[in-house]
């Protein structure tokens, strides 16, 4: 401490006491006795207070920790790195490993339009080929039901995913390739392995949670499309019913037109149809116009209100528009069962 001191007092006269030099001499000279007195002052006054025996197991409780710090973060960065799973690149693409995974869900890609078709075909050629291991082919899709114009009910199948069919098997090459031989199979859904010399599509599997959820969409979506055609079914019916009731109704009113003129008088085309006119329309300034808001008076639809779609004033029918159950149902009625719907 003294022979620094020293030195410091050195430079400093050393600077006072000889001809001033150039102005890079002295800012070189400047910078090291500040930074000195400063390192100085410090240690002096973190020294005053403590012994040496406080000092000493100062400085040690300092590398403890540091060192405790370090072994910490090394420890962390070796927990954190992946562990290499093989030994080589040409071990990653050997395909028999996979078996090593158990039972597992793999995706394996068909065509978009005969999904099924190559579903089945390569469930029958497993079970055919393979018969002593354990495997089972899923097809996400839904049964729609539609009904035919002759009264019939098909059932067609709606895919969820086209495209794509889940297989659950031990996986191992020769299943790998025998599958990717099948008629209509495009491979596997994997990734890409290997290095510029050799690579090949390694299949992914897929987890059991993703899995369980795509079930859990085929279930609610199958749910959906039977309540939908049900309320198609309930509409259709009611529509009937609504129809049969108007022609019914209609057919009274005719018989009883009949009865009471069993032979009615020859008349003239011209003079039909203005009796026509006198006894089914009312004014044209009393009926609602098309695209109007209509109220059913009388009939099956009594209370129903609908859309005015067609207005024939000859024939003194309307075509009323109603909403059934989400689907708009189209009705012919006689004028005088519908009056103009006010605000």
């Amino acid at each position: 401490m003294n022979r620094s001191l020293l030195l410091l007092h050195r430079l400093q006269w050393s600077s006072s006491s000889w001809p001033r030099p150039s102005p890079p001499l002295l800012t070189t000279l400047s910078t090291p006795s500040s930074s000195m007195a400063a390192t100085m002052e410090s240690s002096v006054k973190g020294a005053e207070g403590l012994t040496a025996r406080e000092r000493r197991q100062l400085r040690n409780e300092r590398r403890e920790s540091k060192f405790n710090n370090w072994r910490e973060e090394v420890e962390e960065r070796l927990i954190k790195k992946p562990k290499k799973r093989y030994a080589s690149w040409t071990e990653e693409l050997n395909l028999d490993n996979l078996a090593e995974l158990g039972l597992q869900w793999w995706a394996v890609r068909v065509a978009r339009v005969s999904g099924q078709d190559s579903a089945e075909r390569m469930a029958r050629a497993l079970a055919r080929d393979f018969a002593h291991i354990e495997f089972q082919v899923f097809y996400p899709a839904v049964e729609v039901k539609r009904k035919l114009k002759n009264g019939t009910i098909s059932n067609k199948p709606k895919s969820l995913f086209p495209g794509c069919v889940f297989l659950k098997c031990v996986l191992n090459k020769e299943i790998h390739d025998f599958i990717r031989e099948c008629d209509g199979i495009g491979g596997f859904v994997g990734s890409k392995v290997g290095n510029n010399k050799r690579q090949i599509n390694r299949p992914r599997p897929i987890s059991a949670e993703d899995m369980e959820a795509i079930f859990v969409q085929v279930e609610e979506e199958q749910k959906k499309a039977d309540i939908a055609f049900k309320e198609e079914q309930r509409s259709e019916a009611i529509f009937k019913e609504g129809k049969l009731n108007i022609e019914s109704y209609l057919e009274d009113g005719d018989a009883n037109g009949s009865t009471t003129d069993e032979k009615p008088k020859r008349r003239t085309r011209k003079s039909s149809k203005s009796a026509v006119n006198s006894s089914l329309i009312v004014e044209d300034e009393k009926l609602p116009t098309p695209g109007s808001s209509v109220r059913v008076l009388s009939g099956p639809f009594t209370e129903f209100v609908g859309s005015l779609k067609k207005l024939d004033h000859q024939t003194g029918q309307a075509t009323v528009g109603f909403m059934l159950f989400g689907k708009e149902s189209v009705v012919d009625l006689d004028v005088n069962q519908i009056v103009a719907e006010t605000a």
